[in-house]
């Protein structure tokens, strides 16, 4: 693993024959990822980024309670 100011190269993954990929230990380590947490995919035309999706749902809590006041 490399960092860079708070940016990480994990190194290469590959796609299994059933499109799931295995994400490294030390991306799981530092992004506290757990088995059988959620994550978002999401994506545009340069690529595709996994997030955690407690992290969506504490900022859309945070966007209900400000429309709500």
């Amino acid at each position: 693993m490399q960092e860079n100011d708070g940016k990480y190269i994990f190194g290469v993954v590959k796609v299994g024959d059933k499109g799931q990929i295995v994400i490294p230990r030390d991306a799981r380590n530092i992004y506290d990822i757990k088995p059988g947490d959620a994550l978002l995919v999401l994506g545009d035309q340069k690529g595709i980024a996994l997030v955690k999706t407690e992290i969506f749902q504490s900022a859309i809590d945070q966007v209900m309670e400000g429309l709500s006041k």
